[in-house]
């Protein structure tokens, strides 16, 4: 194309929306088993099922196949109680409902029941296609009717020309089924039939019948969900459109058990298109793709694309340029965008770049060694003849001087400023550091965005712009074969200025942004400003995106793009209305000079955004955008099915999907995580233990430490002094000095400069109120560091850099990590009458390496106050307990599977348990016989012990695959727990001496990761990120209620008060929800964006109770364990020849 563009010609992209054809439905007639229909115009035949089927709220074990286009779950009405007479008193799946014919011998009717794996298959990528967020879609059962040439009864007349073909597939699975309803486009030729002599349109849809009324009272009409209306545009959009990905195909849930809620149809409406290309030996001409003529009503024909030319003219002007050009010999020519005037047609353009000054940035031209620190730690330096240039290692991608882990999900923070006029109001709305997160999925694509502090002035109105965020989106992109996305090519520092004219009121905004890189949290850093007026969207009004195409176009430092978006607003009063907006971007970036980092980029690639989700919530004042991005070709042609390029794949949010043959693919687990693939655990990162002091090097004095990559070093012994490095012996006078100063000793002579007269009768000293560090005999930044104005104290790291969460109040000193030795577990406070929790109740939860703390006020978090409790280096810790009775926090680690346990009192740590354990994933504590139980997802089963860790106990070790979340209720006895295991999840319960276990829930079940137990409400809790729901039994009448559904991706749950609080791995944060109406009431964001795991309460005092085991340990020789009415005394499984079992019941 580049070529092409700087000689004579220019590509023109033909579209051709392809529609199903007959071949491509699913097999049918007598050679696949097909049974047929009695011909006629009402003919009714029985089909008995050999797998339920699923169809609102109701089972059904039979349907009833008739001719004019529907199947019913009862035996239907004569037709002319129901024809024209909708909605019908029996259930039906309406998929071409009309007075139809087969009595000429031309049309049939074919139906069968199938379970072979190709037709099973089939029926799954057709669902997955059309719910891509859904997951584990496997059927087990299809039912196929397919009505084959079927003629209008009574207006044509036998042998008619006009005939239709249609064809319904009802999938079911073990708690669900779905409805595809296929339409060919050329042999779908009539849309209504004569009924009682007016021809009326046939329906397409899902009818309920008759339900019974409150308290079984009567009978009422149920829901009716109708596909079609009654016009022609709507029934030629069957064969023309569709919510699968397919024109002609159409998906839907319509039945779910054991909760229904609606008829759900599916959710991608993109059209899949083949795209042709003819040369046009025009320079300056820009030619758009081609849409087809609409179709004849009721008959819709394939006629064949002719090409025309484009209704476009160049743009007079170029692109706002950022500054004059630094480099003489760029080539000649760039592209020229040009605001489209269709929506569906992406553009290739031509830019004429002496119309361009831009700047181009370029590297320092020396070499690594001096260098080498500019680029990322995930990078090697490489030299060239003039220069140098940074490459991302193996494992990363990016600009080599910003580096991100291939398949780890991406943060994007930053600001938003400036001012906005809403529709014609006179005085803007101002942004003033309004806070702006992002967050992508790179493994598929998904990115989302919120931006805060949004007033309802303005919130609506916002709606019709995800662009806001979306650079996310294109930079992380799901890349296609031999396509790369944005931060790939460019890194992490850019600038983008954008211009959105909406049409037709011609208002602009103007968008700039500036992109700073890769912060230390892995975040990328954006500042927004906007400037411009939007068009009014009114209170309580909701937008819809529609998915589109956008072509970006690549040179040496400029980016850009254009395209045309379209909307819908859904006003409060039911009306539609449709708009759009012109939309054209610049990006501009710094490239190597040194090397054609560009020369394996297309100089053209295209941006697919699809399944756009837009919200503005007033409750909270946020706009929410979510959309699925894709960086491929901008020829379309059968689109890729490896699981690794269109998204569905299953992998771990930290995982990246490697293609292979056909639709194979592995998952494996990006850098800083381990597992399978599937499930990936956060690993310890590289640390240069050099910089951070953690190394065993003999003294600075003595020694000298080399990072040399990952985190490894060597020591090596200074001139004067031999040894290994750790340990140097020599003659210290030969060295009495060092001759550089450290990075601390600089920092305080600047501190204490900074007010000095500058003569040197005085010795420099600090003005008052400025901070001066402390360094130690070395030169290292003493770990503690203290404000003497100020009287605050805090930790620092190596490099002098504050450990968020550590400042302590006035007249404290928090317990900072020495960096010379190795770092141990860090308590919350060195000195007993120092306590780091606010008085009351607190949130207690865990992130790799740490636990955090929220203090609670009531059913409040105050957030402001949240710190660091437990620093824990090196280590994920997954469960978190607390024992009320000594103030005690229990913890998992998984690296080294162990259990530990450190009181907030003094800061003592202890670790309890360190062998034979597998992965450790959950902690229940029984304050009250002094036990503390736990899951082991490895060698599956649940043990107990003491609190100490003394006395274990395997309580089961059969029927556990991955048991994770585990609860005591000691006051009466009982022991919870869950097994998400994927193939048979369960919540089950016994005793707290493992007595009476018995399964309490089974049904309706996907990955119950978390679970609680409330004393005052008697009530189970669990959250599910299979189904995505909270809910909660009554343990002993098994009554179960839903709480909400919709929520992402819940690790841990616990009760407080009226509020249930859950950790969410895809949101990294702590939500609050109302366990009463289950609606969600406050967030927590950690200011370290990491996924958050366990969660527990700490209580000032204990919940008032005891049991059996509470006093004299139930006179047991070691383990007393309560069960409902008595207690067991119970020996280890190392026995000391002392220990006596016994039970005792009361």
């Amino acid at each position: 194309i580049m070529a092409l563009a700087r000689s004579v010609g220019l590509l023109a992209l033909l579209v051709s929306v392809q529609g199903l054809t007959r071949e491509q439905l699913f097999d049918y007639g007598i050679r696949v088993g097909d049974k047929i229909l009695d011909s006629g115009t009402d003919s009714v035949r029985e089909l008995e099922l050999e797998q339920t089927l699923f169809f609102f709220k109701g089972k059904f074990d039979k349907v009833y196949v008739n001719t004019n286009g529907f199947i019913s779950l009862a035996e239907p009405t004569g037709e002319s109680e129901y024809l024209g007479k909708m909605p019908a008193s029996f259930g039906m799946i309406a998929a071409f409902l009309g007075d139809l014919d087969t009595t000429d011998g031309a049309g049939y009717v074919y139906f069968r029941q199938d379970k072979s794996p190709d037709v099973l298959q089939r029926v799954a990528e057709h669902i997955s296609q059309a719910f891509p967020s859904d997951d584990e879609i496997e059927p087990t059962h299809a039912i196929i009717v397919t009505w084959e040439n079927v003629a209008p009864q009574g207006e044509r007349g036998p042998g008619g020309e006009y005939r239709n073909t249609f064809q319904v597939v009802v999938a079911n699975m073990e708690s669900a089924s779905y409805a595809i309803l296929l339409y060919p486009e050329e042999n779908m030729q009539f849309g209504s039939t004569l009924i009682d002599d007016e021809d009326q349109p046939v329906e397409v849809g899902f009818n309920e019948g008759k339900v019974p009324g409150w308290f079984s009272w009567g009978s009422t009409q149920g829901t009716y969900y109708r596909i079609t209306e009654d016009s022609e545009e709507s029934i030629n959009a069957l064969a023309q459109e569709t919510n699968s990905g397919r024109p002609g195909v159409w998906v839907y849930e319509i039945g779910t058990s054991p909760l229904f809620t609606s008829i759900t149809p599916g959710e991608v409406t993109e059209v899949t298109e083949v795209t042709e290309v003819t040369e046009v030996t025009s320079v300056e001409t820009v030619v758009e793709s081609l849409v087809p003529e609409p179709s004849v009503p009721w008959i819709r024909h394939h006629e064949d694309l002719l090409t025309s030319e484009a209704p476009y003219e160049p743009l007079a002007t170029s692109p706002e340029p950022f500054g004059e050009s630094s480099t003489p010999d760029e080539p000649q020519h760039r592209y020229r965008y040009v605001q489209p005037q269709q929506p569906q047609n992406p553009q290739v353009l031509i830019i004429d770049e002496d119309e361009l000054n831009v700047d181009v940035f370029s590297y320092n031209y020396e070499t690594c060694s001096s260098n080498k620190h500019k680029c990322s730690v995930f990078a090697d330096c490489r030299d060239y003849a003039d220069g140098y240039c940074c490459h991302c290692k193996p494992g990363y991608y990016g600009n080599g001087k910003d580096c991100i882990a291939e398949g780890k999900p991406q943060r994007m923070n930053g600001k938003v400023s400036g001012r906005i006029y809403v529709g014609d109001s006179p005085s803007p709305v101002e942004f003033s550091n309004n806070d702006l997160h992002s967050y992508v999925v790179t493994n598929d694509g998904r990115a989302y965005i919120a931006i805060s502090s949004i007033p309802s002035s303005i919130g609506p109105s916002l709606q019709p712009l995800p662009a806001l965020g979306e650079a996310i989106g294109w930079a992380f992109a799901l890349q296609q074969p031999d396509y790369r996305n944005g931060f790939s090519i460019i890194g992490g520092v850019f600038t983008r200025q954008a211009e959105v004219v909406f049409q037709p009121g011609n208002e602009r905004l103007t968008i700039r942004q500036e992109f700073s890189g890769i912060d230390e949290h892995d975040h990328l850093l954006i500042s927004t400003e906007l400037d411009g007026r939007i068009p009014e969207v009114p209170q309580g009004a909701t937008v819809q995106i529609e998915p589109y195409r956008e072509i970006y176009q690549y040179s040496s430092s400029l980016i850009t793009s254009s395209s045309r978006r379209d909307y819908t607003v859904n006003m409060p009063d039911g009306s539609v209305r449709t708009h759009s907006y012109l939309w054209t971007q610049s990006i501009k970036f710094q490239s190597c000079p040194h090397e054609e980092v560009l020369s394996a980029v297309p100089a053209s690639q295209q941006l697919s955004v699809d399944q756009i989700f837009v919200m503005y919530d007033s409750g909270n004042q946020l706009i929410r955008f979510a959309m699925s991005n894709k960086i491929g070709s901008i020829h379309s042609g059968i689109p890729e099915q490896n699981p690794c390029f269109t998204g569905r794949h299953g992998c771990d949010t930290n995982a990246v999907c490697r293609p292979a043959q056909g639709k194979d693919f592995s998952c494996e687990c990006a850098s800083g995580f381990t597992g399978d693939g599937r499930v990936c655990y956060e690993t310890e990162r590289p640390v240069d233990h050099c910089q951070r002091g953690t190394h065993d090097c003999d003294a600075p004095e003595r020694s000298r430490c080399s990072y040399t990559g990952d985190s490894s070093y060597i020591c090596s012994c200074l001139p004067g002094f031999s040894g290994d490095g750790r340990a140097c012996q020599g003659n210290q006078t030969h060295i009495k000095y060092r001759s550089n100063k450290t990075a601390c000793e600089r920092h305080r002579e600047a501190a204490q400069a900074s007010s000095s007269s500058g003569g040197f009768f005085f010795r420099p000293r600090p003005a008052v109120g400025q901070y001066v560090p402390s360094c130690d005999a070395y030169g290292a930044y003493e770990p503690l560091q203290c404000h003497a104005s100020a009287g605050q104290c805090w930790c620092v790291d190596s490099s002098g850099l504050e450990i968020p969460g550590s400042r302590a109040q006035p007249g404290s000193r928090p317990m900072c990590i020495d960096h010379s030795v190795a770092p141990p577990l860090i308590g919350p406070t060195p000195k007993a009458d120092i306590s780091p929790l606010t008085p009351g109740a607190n949130l207690l939860f865990s992130q790799s390496g740490k636990i955090d703390h929220i203090p609670l006020d009531g059913n409040r978090m105050i957030k402001d106050e949240a710190k660091t409790v437990l620093h824990v280096p090196g280590k994920v810790v997954i469960a978190v307990a607390f024992d009320c009775v000594e103030q005690m926090i229990f913890w998992s680690d998984i690296t080294q599977p162990s259990i530990s346990r450190a009181t907030l009192q003094g800061g003592e740590t202890s670790l309890l348990i360190s062998t034979d354990l597998g992965c450790p994933e959950g902690i229940a504590i029984d304050h009250m016989s002094r036990n503390m139980y736990w899951t082991d997802s490895i060698l599956d089963r649940i043990e107990v012990s003491r609190l100490d860790g003394s006395q274990r106990r395997v309580l089961f070790d059969d029927d556990l695959i991955n048991p994770r979340p585990i609860i005591a209720d000691p006051a009466y006895g009982y022991l919870y727990w869950s097994d998400w295991n994927r193939d048979g999840p369960k919540i089950e319960r016994s005793g707290l001496d493992g007595s009476d276990r018995t399964v309490l829930v089974q049904d309706g079940l996907g990955l119950p990761n978390a679970l609680t137990f409330d004393p005052q409400s008697r009530r189970l809790c669990w959250a599910d990120a299979g189904t995505r729901k909270v809910e909660c039994i009554d343990p002993f009448s098994r009554l179960r209620r839903k709480l909400t559904e919709g929520i992402q991706y819940p690790f841990a749950i616990v009760s407080y008060g009226r509020n249930l609080y859950y950790t969410d791995w895809r949101r990294d944060a702590v939500v609050a929800m109302d366990r009463h109406d289950g609606m969600e009431v406050e967030e927590f964001l950690p200011q370290r964006r990491s996924r958050t795991y366990g969660i527990a309460i700490t209580y000032p005092q204990c919940p008032a109770g005891v049991n059996y085991c509470s006093r004299d340990n139930g006179g047991c020789s070691h383990l007393c364990l309560p069960r409902p009415g008595g207690f067991t005394c119970r020996c280890p499984d190392a026995r000391d020849g002392s220990c006596v079992e016994q039970d005792q019941n009361f």
